[in-house]
């Protein structure tokens, strides 16, 4: 079984919460969301394994065993064209969960009309795979789901 860490401070919330149809449908993946704390901060690795994709506002980390997880910051942060986010780490890095990948501030991306909600799901999985869903408040770091 993979823990998957919330990669902000903030609240849990269900997938089904987010603005995204895309994510909210499970299109992506399942998973759970977190609404972040309002404040400048490091979304981290949700787990241990290599930095398969890097976006400035989003990026994907790969298992060993072969199990991908995508951090989303933000809903249409890609309009942005990177404004507001600073890359900690090159695509195809080994990080272990909890280290920082993206340095942003969600505050700035509400001011600029978009949902700062950061997406995290479990890539090419069925729902049934994803449990013990956290549910409000959370630490960067601190259980958000199991994928079995």
């Amino acid at each position: 079984m993979l823990q998957v860490l919330a990669p902000v401070p903030g609240t849990a919330v269900a997938m089904a919460e987010v603005s995204d149809p895309v994510f909210a449908q499970g299109m992506v993946g399942p998973g759970a969301a977190v609404r972040p704390a309002a404040r400048p901060q490091d979304a981290a690795a949700p787990i241990s394994g290599r930095v398969a994709k890097l976006h400035p506002h989003a990026f994907m980390v790969l298992a060993e065993s072969g199990h991908g997880v995508l951090v989303h910051l933000g809903i249409d942060t890609v309009k942005l064209d990177g404004a507001g986010f600073e890359k900690l780490v090159e695509e195809g890095a080994h990080v272990e969960a909890g280290t920082p990948v993206i340095r942003w501030n969600p505050a700035d991306i509400e001011a600029q009309g978009l949902s700062a909600i950061v997406p995290v799901a479990a890539l090419d999985a069925d729902a049934a795979v994803v449990g013990s869903v956290a549910d409000g408040d959370v630490a960067a770091g601190d259980p958000l789901f199991t994928w079995s």
